[in-house]
């Protein structure tokens, strides 16, 4: 199954690394009609259909029509690849809006529910995201997950916890209880019904929200 760099390797994040430009006489060369962004595209579509543990550089290239050895003019390894892979995937999350200063709640304009209705939003939306591609789950307990789109979503988890009002020990413990919630459903978003996600999604907030200064919670209806 293709996870993490073999035992005892050590490799760095591909967003970590800074490819040396290749001279332009080897650029020329290159195989024309591809570029990272296809690649990982075609990854990204390789793997929601035949799983991680069948995937392999041979049979991506055969997808693209390509050799695999084609594909080391645009990634390293395999393993930055499927870094990339998942960055992308998780580019499809629609993060929440940032809130207005100082509104109760953290809330947004046209938002009555303020920050726990938009975690419910979030959360809901990165279990989709599972649902829709599960080789994302084992990729991140893999990989750093440190792409641009990993670190946005950490970014609107954070602007959502600001809002709760916490700090120190409580608001590290409330960042701690739902990353663990979200990435831990990860092996049985699949076979738990959305419902059961949702209820247990539903206790999670409140137990957020009765460490929350008073005020900062909105009211639900």
């Amino acid at each position: 199954m293709a996870t993490a760099a073999d035992p005892g390797e050590t490799r760095t994040s591909v967003w970590l690394t800074a490819r040396p430009a290749a001279p332009a006489r080897r650029r020329s060369e290159a195989p024309s009609g591809l570029d990272r962004e296809r690649i990982t595209a075609a990854t990204v579509r390789l793997l929601d259909a035949e799983g991680l543990a069948r995937f392999s550089m041979r049979r991506l290239a055969a997808g693209l029509g390509v050799t695999a050895m084609s594909l080391y003019w645009y990634v390293d390894t395999k393993q930055d690849l499927l870094e990339l892979a998942l960055d992308s995937a998780l580019g499809e999350l629609r993060l929440p809006a940032a809130a207005t200063e100082g509104a109760p709640g953290g809330a947004v304009e046209g938002d009555e529910a303020g920050w726990p209705g938009r975690l419910q939003t979030l959360a809901r939306g990165y279990r989709r995201v599972l649902a829709d591609h599960p080789w994302v789950a084992p990729l991140t307990a893999a990989y750093p997950n440190i792409g641009p789109h990993a670190r946005a979503f950490d970014a609107a988890l954070q602007r959502l916890l600001d809002a709760t009002g916490l700090v120190d020990a409580a608001r590290t413990g409330a960042h701690l209880a739902v990353s663990q919630f979200l990435h831990g459903c990860g092996g049985t978003v699949r076979r738990a019904p959305e419902g059961d996600f949702c209820l247990a999604l539903d206790v999670l907030i409140a137990g957020i929200e009765a460490k929350a200064p008073a005020g900062r919670a909105p009211a639900r209806p």
